[in-house]
């Protein structure tokens, strides 16, 4: 499986404000460079912080590209994955529509009640006692044919890919916004390490917009 972490973020490191709220920090090119990359992908990943904060739909936008899909014989959008150790999806969330497949990653601590709710609207993967086990989860996801995935965040999601050595290649767009704040999530939140730090060895750079695309392999990948 391949994994990559794609996000945007601010000069100073910011995927949001202290408040959460969802804040254009790239422009026109890096849109229709994240869907070009959706549109590759087999599936789509996000955290349920992400899904409760946002409701995104993760689906592709260009009719192009969906058609370029189906012409090679894919689903018009890639299934869509939400990890939700405690099954927090609300059952009207946009992922959980019929654009596309989706999965929810859960934990066993995930209510019983909850889980034959969601069950009617996603396929349920549960590994993990309190929190998902990844490495489980996404072990099961690629037995099901899903062999390139991206990851659209939040920053808790993120640290937890690298923390379980999932992560092969990260592309950052840097934006000209300063957001500031010591509660404002950032691209690597969760513990965070304080030994064996994960090294990134970088690939390429490009200008887009008003920022940067920085673009990094994994060394240990």
């Amino acid at each position: 499986m391949d994994v990559i972490v794609n996000a945007a973020a601010s000069a100073d490191g910011k995927l949001s404000s202290r408040r959460r709220e969802q804040i254009a920090i790239s422009g026109e090119d890096d849109f229709a460079r994240v869907d070009r990359l959706r549109a590759k992908s087999d599936a789509v990943v996000v955290g349920v912080g992400t899904v409760l904060a946002d409701n995104p739909h993760l689906t592709v936008k260009g009719d192009d590209l969906r058609a370029q899909r189906l012409e090679a014989g894919r689903p018009e959008n890639p299934a869509r994955v939400v990890v939700d150790s405690s099954g927090r999806t609300p059952t009207d969330a946009a992922v959980l529509d019929d654009a596309a497949t989706t999965y929810l990653c859960l934990s066993e601590a995930a209510p019983v009640d909850q889980r034959m709710e969601l069950a009617d609207h996603a396929k349920l993967i549960t590994a993990g006692d309190d929190r998902v086990d990844l490495l489980r989860a996404f072990a099961t996801l690629q037995e099901q044919g899903l062999e390139q995935v991206m990851v659209e965040g939040g920053g808790e999601l993120i640290f937890s890919m690298f923390e379980a050595g999932l992560v092969d290649e990260l592309r950052m767009f840097v934006g000209p916004k300063i957001i500031g704040g010591r509660d404002a999530p950032t691209l690597a939140d969760g513990e965070g390490f304080v030994a064996e730090f994960p090294t990134l060895e970088l690939a390429d750079i490009d200008r887009l917009d008003d920022g940067v695309l920085l673009i990094w392999k994994t060394d240990d990948r």
